[in-house]
């Protein structure tokens, strides 16, 4: 099999949010996840981002069926992945990995949703979130039923 992976980069923000975005031009969200021929990767932090790695999953030699999961396991270590749009089955594949899957309406530049996300840090992210970036949090009732349920 002669399947590519290939990761550039030197992530060093060690308690970062690691982004992925589906992109055909390193500046927009837009590509479906299943037709991602490259995700870039940003880490996010409250003081701001920087350029992780550029994920390029070129699965010509892959067979159908897996095709997805070959896209997840490229993404490992990622908390959260931006698309233009992505099926049921495989949004299941990536949550079941650890990663967030977000839709976006149409092409957004990433600059603008990693703008957003550094804001969302400053503010008062969600507990997942803190969790990620391993915030001092304050003790959330809302995560004691999932906890029972273990």
């Amino acid at each position: 099999m002669n399947t590519k992976i290939s990761i550039e980069g030197n992530g060093t923000m060690d308690t970062a949010l690691r982004v992925a975005f589906a992109t055909k031009d390193m500046e927009e969200v837009n590509a479906h996840f299943g037709g991602a021929k490259e995700f870039v990767v940003y880490n996010v932090t409250q003081g701001g981002y920087e350029v992780s790695e550029v994920i390029k999953t070129d699965n010509a030699d892959v067979e159908d069926d897996d095709k997805t999961d070959f896209r997840v396991r490229a993404l490992k270590g990622v908390n959260i992945m931006y698309c233009e749009s992505i099926g049921g089955t495989a949004a299941a594949k990536v949550i079941r990995a650890g990663i967030h899957p977000m839709k976006v309406a149409e092409s957004t530049r990433i600059e603008e949703i990693l703008k957003t996300l550094v804001q969302m840090i400053n503010g008062n992210p969600p507990p997942w979130v803190k969790q990620i970036i391993q915030m001092k949090t304050e003790h959330d009732v809302r995560q004691d039923r999932w906890a029972e349920g273990e």
